[in-house]
């Protein structure tokens, strides 16, 4: 999409915000393997911060435009929680379930709405930072956590984490269809390309991204499979 008004436009904005936050990730991630030490805490925190004002300002921006509405306002998406729970997990990693819901929900979940966003605002505009940050914020969260940190998803935890995603997303369906809503793309794909587009009309796609979840939720737990039995 052309930008106007010397805006940079979207595609080549998001993907030159992406290739920055990667190597951030990276250059986190390695430091915290080899330099260990006090100031991974504060770098947990300070990833927890910027989360928490990215969360602020997904609900407040609404409010603020005088855009706000039942139907799109609300941080029900399942990238909504994954913001605040990863916030949780990097200033208390001793809560595992936290840290288990941000490693899975994040790389198989938040990373393909990295991969192909579903994303209308241009850069420079603050809805395009708060999806930008947002999205890449939880799946670098993730990997600090498990790779930086070395924290391990424990026995369990495919089926933990699958249970209560499942239960979130009934709740969340009850909410579209009592509202007329479409969070977590449970009425309707989105607008943008995204892997639901090529699994099947509505509601099939709902079952085969559940089939798709489960294979990545086994994929990503499969290196610590693996390590647990060697245990």
């Amino acid at each position: 999409m052309a930008a106007d008004d010397g805006q940079v436009s979207t595609p080549a904005a998001y993907w030159i915000a992406v290739a920055i936050g990667s190597v951030m990730c990276v250059g986190l991630c390695t430091a915290c393997r080899l330099w260990p030490g006090r100031w991974v805490g504060w770098a947990g925190r300070a990833i927890s911060v910027v989360l928490v004002v990215d969360a602020v300002l997904f609900v407040s921006i609404p409010l603020v435009n005088g855009r706000w509405s039942v139907q799109t306002s609300l941080p029900l998406a399942l990238c909504d929680v994954a913001l605040i729970v990863a916030a949780i997990a990097c200033s208390w990693p001793r809560w595992l379930l936290a840290v288990e819901l941000t490693y899975f929900w994040g790389l198989a979940g938040t990373l393909q709405a990295v991969i192909t966003p579903d994303l209308s605002a241009g850069f420079p505009q603050i809805e395009f930072f708060e999806f930008v940050v947002g999205h890449l914020g939880i799946v670098i969260a993730a990997l600090f956590l498990v790779v930086g940190l070395r924290l391990r998803p424990r026995p369990g935890s495919v089926k933990r984490v699958f249970a209560i995603t499942v239960a979130y997303t009934g709740f969340v369906g009850l909410f579209d269809w009592l509202t007329g809503s479409n969070y977590m793309y449970l009425a309707a794909i989105p607008t943008h390309g995204s892997l639901l587009s090529v699994l099947g009309p509505w509601p099939w796609y709902i079952l085969s991204a559940t089939g798709v979840a489960i294979v990545l939720l086994l994929i990503l737990d499969a290196p610590f499979h693996r390590r647990r039995l060697l245990d």
